[in-house]
């Protein structure tokens, strides 16, 4: 079970908990209103304030437990986590669909040829590895030289 299930277990228990003390309240409300009237009509006027005022006090708790069960909170929750879940499955899947360990090695040579073709190359698919690192080698020593021959020119100017 992930951490974002076991909150959300912890979450549903705490509300279904302030619920039960809700009523527990409402009930606690009920017997104090009839200790109140009792109270009432033994002509006991003090003990009857007492009661009443645990009454109201009862009632008032009973409502606050209710607001702090979170429902509307729960539910948004809840939503939540469910959306992250669609999401995360979905992105899983994406991932594992453009992520393939191995490459078409055809697609690969098709590529390459295009885009040889693009830049006007002849690409030898036969010649070995040492050959075509030649031609790199080249290139980077004919642009080596063009900037020894621009460093040279700006040693001049000073």
């Amino acid at each position: 079970m992930s951490n974002m299930e076991k909150h959300l277990f912890n979450l549903k228990f705490a509300a279904k908990e302030l619920q039960r003390s809700s009523k527990k309240c409402d009930k606690e409300e009920k017997a104090e209103k009839a200790k109140v009237k009792k109270a009432i009509q033994k002509g006991n006027v003090e003990v009857a304030r007492i009661h009443a005022e645990n009454a109201i006090r009862q009632k008032n708790q009973s409502v606050n437990f209710l607001r702090m069960s979170i429902s509307g909170l729960m539910d948004k929750f809840e939503h939540q986590f469910e959306t992250l879940d669609v999401q995360t499955a979905q992105m899983e899947d994406t991932m594992s669909s453009t992520t393939t360990l191995t490459t078409p090695q055809n697609q690969v040579d098709s590529l390459m040829h295009e885009l040889a073709d693009e830049a006007g190359l002849d690409l030898n698919m036969e010649l070995p590895q040492g050959q075509t690192g030649s031609v790199g080698t080249s290139v980077a020593s004919a642009e080596q030289d063009e900037l020894s021959s621009r460093l040279a020119k700006l040693r001049d100017q000073m």
